[in-house]
């Protein structure tokens, strides 16, 4: 079974979509983390981001693995072509780098086959920008969750407190979020866009746990 969870960077999808799995005794696909991989693969490469071909080959000769840990449903590893990029992948250079690097078609097309193997394995809570209209349009539950730019700024701004990475002002991440948000619903690949049949979350004046709650009743009334 797959919940998907679609919406705009910084609506909460990651920490959201760890927990319901946890709740639901699902894993985590964490397909972010993949064309973090090839953003960051190209940057090692000095291959330009405009560079379809280049950064295609990336995507279909360099393997993505994840690791996991039993009773954990988030992925605590990942690697490229065998070189462990956990952290590397989590800088304010690859924040920039990921939306370009997404937006190239034949990255998506190696990407999404090798999430829908992963999959359509098991029961995975997926979260992304196009997973209810692209990757796993036939899952069974799709949420598209979002929030205000300024929610969304600010719990970017905490987010990136807590580990000590990526920007800390306030207007600095608001302004990225905006250009984000353009570029990703604005690509000719897969633009940001909820499902004809997703279900809409706003979590600006929600809880956590209630975005949450919210969630795991409707997988629960999926699975009858």
């Amino acid at each position: 079974m797959i919940i998907a969870i679609d919406g705009p960077s910084g609506a909460g999808k990651s920490s959201v979509s760890v927990e319901v799995a946890r709740k639901l005794g699902f894993s985590c696909l964490d397909t972010g983390a993949m064309y973090r991989c090839i953003a960051w693969q190209a940057i090692q490469d000095g291959v330009a981001f405009d560079d379809a071909e280049a950064l295609e080959k990336i995507s279909l000769e360099k393997e993505i693995a994840f690791t996991h840990e039993e009773g954990n449903p988030k992925p605590v590893g990942v690697s490229m072509g065998g070189v462990d990029v956990t952290s590397a992948i989590r800088t304010r250079e690859i924040d920039r780098a990921v939306s370009p690097v997404s937006a190239v078609p034949g990255v998506r097309a190696a990407l999404v086959a090798q999430q829908q193997r992963i999959g359509n394995a098991g029961n995975y809570v997926v979260e992304g920008r196009d997973i209810g209209t692209v990757v796993f349009p036939d899952a069974a539950v799709k949420v598209f969750l979002t929030a205000s730019n300024e929610a969304r700024a600010r719990r970017r701004v905490l987010q990136n407190e807590e580990r000590g990475v990526g920007s800390t002002d306030f207007e600095e991440v608001l302004a990225d979020i905006i250009r984000r948000d353009e570029l990703d619903s604005s690509r000719a690949a897969s633009p940001l866009k909820p499902a004809d049949d997703a279900i809409h979350i706003d979590s600006s004046d929600m809880t956590m746990q209630e975005v949450i709650d919210e969630i795991c009743a409707l997988a629960q009334k999926a699975m009858g």
